[in-house]
């Protein structure tokens, strides 16, 4: 273990000092490299700073291999960072190879010389073959480009002197910068991903999928992944993963003497293609979350030209149900992905066995008697059957095979210790409930945390990827590969994806069900995907929704209205315009046959596009219908723009400006009907306000959906001690029974979607029927739509 004054020996301030001292696994790594420094020599400044940084690079399955790079560093053979680095990606490298020494020394430019001149040379080769463009744009132009090429002529080079000699070439070519020069450049602007909170992780490694180091940059710096337009894009250049068959370069990979040769058939196997999968468990529908797990998981397959399987975990015969598989699959292939295979957990319930038999015959796993509250919690005793012989836990295993136990009475455990800090992980608990797939077969069941890595080994998965939760079980996962001696994946993780005013746990849904605050898994005020697929919300904006969040660690929260923003814009360039009036209000036309209008006109489907030639045609009538809210029927509000008995209004798309006539109204004084004069609109003085319209309507139901919480968070027993269904918004639901829409859409299919004008876009629901057509509010507009405007 180092101490302080070992740090300050290697350079370190004393703030620098004091922090690394609170980290326990670095200060034991440095302590053992400055033990074996001591051993080869004096330290300096330059020396110390190497030694301090490969402390902080190197990995567990390397770390034998460290002496070796210490002995380099000390004799003056490793003398920058980029040798530093390159020494131990060869180690990294060769991990399960063996080292060789005349090639690891050649890797990392052992005995290679850079002079000055060398330098010099380089960075004058370099300057002319950018001179012109350097001349133009002058001290705008990226020095880092130059340093780039540089480090590629000349590896070994110090960065440093490199960096000073670019500098004085500049300065030499250029003169001194003038004012111009150091005047602040106006930045373009970047289009923003989605904002979300982030829940930061504390004291992490860095295995987060967008913060990855770089280890042929001397500075090591961060590339800081940020989101992308679309999940191919985002995959490509931002999921810098192990490369097929790399597995040992990983953090936290363990090796074994047969990795080697595990590796290689492993290889074979995939034909060098990247395999993933994406496992669900089938007792309950996906939803927003699992949008994101789906698309990196699918869409780094794809994106690497490889393989990604769907995976059914049913190991748990009790919850799962045939209408879930079938729902999770017409998910996947709705979010545009299509698995190379479809499997099951429950395929492999055989092997599954069979491994587990040979763990007790190694001694790695016993039967044990203890009940589920006496094994849950940190501090819990060890098991007092942990230590029975492999023998009698051989017999009793059978045992609970062939139904000698009841539930409850035997479980199978592991020996092994979790990073959490959980002792012993079940792996075998008795279940008395037929397999929908298996039937009676079985009664002993294999847990998710035994079952998950063991198939994917099974499946050759080259990357395990999964939610930030499952990296307190990634020791069990390589631990339970290498006991069995088979092939071990890469466990790689990423944040979970979450969403303010709702809930999306299944146990939850489902009482939201049984209440009936909800209808089904597919209510469109939830954020199952099913729901969303019903409220509107189409696949594409999803998945750009997705990546626009970009690859991150942290766990990600939401609001509603982020999404909503992405199938905004989604829909705007691709549901078709069209008139809908909501809450109808009667005009007639007293002076219309005056008019000699067409009976229709047409009517752009996207207005916005000019170059876009679709179009639809309207009725033009006599009576048409307004929304109710388009007119007042005095001119006491200033700010109002529609019509009046004194403010006349333009009506879109037929050029007509209609002036108030008068009122009637029905026996009880509403008004049920206006009469308006018309007149065409001319280049005079134009209406302050054009509204939608129709005529010749068709009746159909509209759904207009909010909120269904109230609260940011509804499971914060603390803020709602009642529980989260004290939180329901009582108005998440607005029936609008006739609402009025144009002939043209009439006969829309389910899922079809427009962008009713001035008030939201809109999409067909199942429950609509030829009769009459049902409609669900999927966003409002931006700007709220025509009830936001005066």
């Amino acid at each position: 273990m180092a101490k302080k004054e070992d740090l300050l020996l290697l350079g370190l301030s004393e703030a620098k000092a004091a922090e690394t001292l609170k980290n326990v696994k670095l200060t034991e790594t440095i302590g053992s490299i400055i033990a074996s420094a001591k051993e080869s020599g004096e330290l300096n400044k330059q020396k110390g700073n190497l030694l301090y940084q490969l402390a902080t690079k190197l990995k567990p399955q390397v770390a034998p291999s460290g002496p070796l790079v210490v002995k380099y560093i000390m004799n003056d053979g490793i003398k920058t960072e980029p040798q530093l680095s390159a020494a131990i990606e060869y180690l990294l490298s060769h991990t399960v190879k063996g080292i060789e020494v005349p090639a690891f020394e050649k890797s990392c430019g052992v005995g290679v010389v850079v002079t000055i001149d060398d330098i010099e040379n380089a960075v004058t080769k370099v300057i002319n073959e950018h001179r012109e463009k350097i001349v133009a744009e002058r001290y705008s132009f990226p020095a880092g480009k130059l340093l780039g090429e540089l480090r590629a002529l000349l590896p070994w080079a110090d960065g440093a002197i490199t960096k000073k000699e670019v500098d004085l070439r500049f300065l030499e070519l250029l003169g001194p910068k003038t004012a111009e020069d150091l005047a602040p450049k106006k930045k373009e602007k970047k289009v923003e991903a989605p904002k979300v909170q982030k829940t930061k992780e504390i004291g992490e490694k860095s295995r987060e999928l967008n913060v990855i180091k770089d280890p042929s940059r001397p500075d090591n710096e961060e590339l800081n992944s940020e989101g992308a337009e679309t999940m191919d894009e985002l995959l490509r250049t931002r999921a810098h993963f192990h490369k097929v068959g790399e597995n040992f370069k990983t953090d936290g990979y363990v090796t074994t003497p047969k990795t080697a040769e595990l590796l290689k058939a492993h290889v074979a196997a995939v034909g060098g293609k990247v395999v993933t999968r994406f496992p669900p468990e089938p007792n309950g529908v996906l939803h927003i979350g699992h949008a994101k797990a789906i698309n990196i998981n699918f869409g780094y397959a794809k994106a690497m030209g490889g393989l990604c399987n769907l995976r059914f975990d049913d190991t748990n015969p009790e919850k799962e149900e045939e209408k879930f598989f079938t729902a999770i699959e017409d998910i996947v292939n709705w979010l545009g992905y299509n698995p190379a295979r479809v499997t099951h957990s429950s395929d492999n319930f055989q092997q599954l066995y069979l491994w587990a038999v040979k763990l007790i015959q190694k001694g790695l796993a016993y039967v044990c008697h203890q009940k589920v509250e006496e094994m849950r919690g940190f501090e819990v005793q060890m098991s007092p059957w942990r230590d029975r012989s492999i023998e009698d836990n051989l017999q009793l295993f059978e045992d609970m095979k062939h139904g000698k136990y009841d539930e409850g009475e035997a479980t199978l455990r592991l020996k092994l210790t979790l990073e959490e800090g959980k002792v012993d992980p079940v792996a075998y608990r008795i279940k008395y409930v037929p397999h929908h797939r298996t039937g009676n077969q079985w009664c002993i069941y294999p847990t998710y945390d035994y079952t998950h890595c063991l198939c994917d080994s099974i499946e050759n998965i080259t990357h395990s990827l999964c939610t930030k939760e499952f990296q307190s079980r990634r020791s069990s996962y390589y631990w339970l590969c290498n006991a069995l001696d088979i092939y071990c994946p890469v466990q790689w993780e990423y944040g979970r994806l979450n969403v303010n005013y709702t809930v999306v746990s299944k146990r939850k849904i489902l009482k939201l069900i049984t209440t009936k605050t909800v209808n089904d898994w597919d209510d469109p005020r939830l954020f199952t995907l099913t729901a969303l697929r019903r409220r509107g919300i189409p696949s594409e904006a999803i998945n750009r929704f997705v990546a626009k969040l970009g690859l991150t660690m942290s766990q990600m929260v939401i609001d509603p209205h982020v999404l909503d923003a992405t199938v905004r814009d989604y829909l705007n360039v691709h549901a078709p315009r069209t008139m809908a009036v909501l809450d109808g209000l009667k005009l007639t036309i007293e002076n219309f046959d005056d008019l000699n209008l067409p009976s229709t006109a047409d009517v752009p489907d996207f207005p916005s596009d000019p170059s876009d030639p679709r179009k639809h045609s309207v009725s033009v009538d006599r009576e048409i219908f307004i929304e109710k809210s388009d007119y007042k029927p005095d001119d006491s509000d200033k700010s109002f723009r529609r019509l009046t008995p004194k403010q006349a209004v333009g009506l879109k798309h037929i050029g007509l400006v209609l002036r108030f006539v008068k009122e009637v109204k029905d026996a009880a004084g509403h008004v049920e009907e206006v009469v308006v004069k018309a007149e065409k609109l001319t280049e005079g003085e134009k209406p302050k306000a054009f509204i939608h319209w129709v005529a010749k309507p068709v009746s159909a139901e509209v759904r207009l959906y909010e909120r269904l919480f109230k609260s940011k968070n509804p499971e914060d027993a603390q803020a709602l001690p009642g529980g989260f269904l004290t939180d329901i918004n009582s108005d998440s639901l607005t029936v609008l029974y006739n609402a009025l829409i144009d002939q043209s859409i009439a006969k829309s299919k389910v899922y079809d979607r427009f962008q009713f004008e001035r008030i939201g876009f809109f999409c067909v629901d199942k429950d609509s029927t030829s009769a009459k057509l049902v409609f669900n509010r999927t966003v409002v507009l931006k700007d709220g739509g025509a009830s936001g405007k005066n």
